[in-house]
C-alpha cells in the first residue's frame, strides 16, 4: 500500500442517488491533488453529468527518502504511476497499484458509485498514468481522456530518468508502463481514447511527449479508437486544459452516464 498519499473527491451526490459514474483524474509532474481542483474548472461539468471525480496525489508523501526532493521530475510529485522495484522506492512508490486497485476499493466502500461505470483521465505524466491504467486493465475503464500525455516514456528524457530510478536498467521491464508498447498488445473491449495536444507545447518540441508514437501504435490495433487532436495556439498549461475540459467530460459522459 502507498502510505500518506492524499486524494481529492468531488460529487454533489445528486440527491443521494446510488450508482453514480466515476472519473479518475491523474495529474502531472510537481502537482498535488489540489492543482486540478483549483485550476481546471472541471466541477461544473462533473455536476452537469452527475459524475463523481477522484483525483489522487502524484506520489507518496512524508517519507523523506534519500534524494526524494532533489529534482522536480523524480521522487516527490513525480511517482510516474509505476510500481517501483528499486531501493529505496519499492516499498512506498507503488502508484500504479494505488490508482488501479487500492483507491477504487476505498471509493467503492465510501461513496454512492458504480465501479462498472468508470473513466480515467490525466495530463502529462498523469496522461501517461491514465493510458497505462486503461490499456493494462481491459474493461475496467470505459474510456480514457488525456491532455498532452507522456506517450512513450521509454524514449523520452523524463521517462528514462524515472524508469531507470524506479524500475532499474533493464528496459524490458519498462514496456509494461509505456503506452506505446501496451497499445500494440491491447486486445480487450473496444477502448475509446481522446487525446488533445497543444501545438505550441514546448515539451512536444523537446520530444518529451511523443504522441505520434502512440498514434502509430494505436493505428495498427483494431481494438483501440484514438481521437488525436492537435490544438493550435495552446501550450502545456492549465489554460489549455480548461479550454477543452468540457469536451473531455462530454466524451467521458457518453461512455459512463
Amino acid at each position: 500500500a502507498v502510505v500518506s498519499t492524499q486524494s481529492g473527491h468531488y460529487g454533489r451526490e445528486h440527491e443521494k442517488k446510488k450508482n453514480l459514474p466515476i472519473v479518475y483524474y491523474l495529474s502531472g509532474l510537481t502537482c498535488t491533488e489540489q492543482n486540478y481542483i483549483m485550476k481546471s474548472g472541471f466541477q461544473r461539468y462533473a455536476a452537469k453529468h452527475g459524475i463523481v471525480v477522484i483525483n489522487p496525489d502524484t506520489s507518496p508523501r512524508g517519507f523523506d527518502l534519500p534524494g526524494e526532493h532533489e529534482s522536480y521530475d523524480f521522487g516527490s510529485g513525480a511517482g510516474f504511476y509505476v510500481n517501483a522495484t528499486e531501493e529505496p522506492w519499492k516499498t512506498n512508490y507503488r502508484m500504479y497499484s494505488y490508482v488501479t486497485g487500492e483507491l477504487p476499493t476505498v471509493v467503492a466502500s465510501n461513496f454512492n458509485v458504480n465501479v462498472g461505470k468508470s473513466a480515467i483521465s490525466g495530463h502529462s505524466m498523469g496522461g501517461h498514468g491514465a493510458l497505462i491504467a486503461a490499456l493494462r486493465n481491459p474493461g475496467k475503464y470505459k474510456c480514457c481522456s488525456v491532455f498532452a500525455p507522456i506517450s512513450n516514456p521509454s524514449e523520452c528524457p523524463w521517462g528514462v530518468k524515472a524508469f531507470t530510478g524506479y524500475l532499474g536498467e533493464n528496459k524490458s521491464s519498462w514496456k509494461q508502463y509505456d503506452a506505446t508498447f501496451t497499445a500494440k498488445e491491447y486486445d480487450g473491449p473496444k477502448l475509446e481514447i481522446l487525446l488533445d495536444q497543444g501545438e505550441d507545447d514546448p515539451y512536444l518540441n523537446d520530444k518529451q511527449l511523443l504522441p505520434e508514437n502512440l498514434a502509430n501504435a494505436c493505428s495498427t490495433n483494431k481494438h483501440i479508437n484514438l481521437n488525436f487532436r492537435m490544438q493550435p495556439g495552446y501550450d502545456h498549461g492549465y489554460f489549455f486544459i480548461m479550454s477543452f475540459m468540457e469536451d473531455h467530460f462530454n466524451f467521458m459522459a457518453k461512455h459512463i452516464c
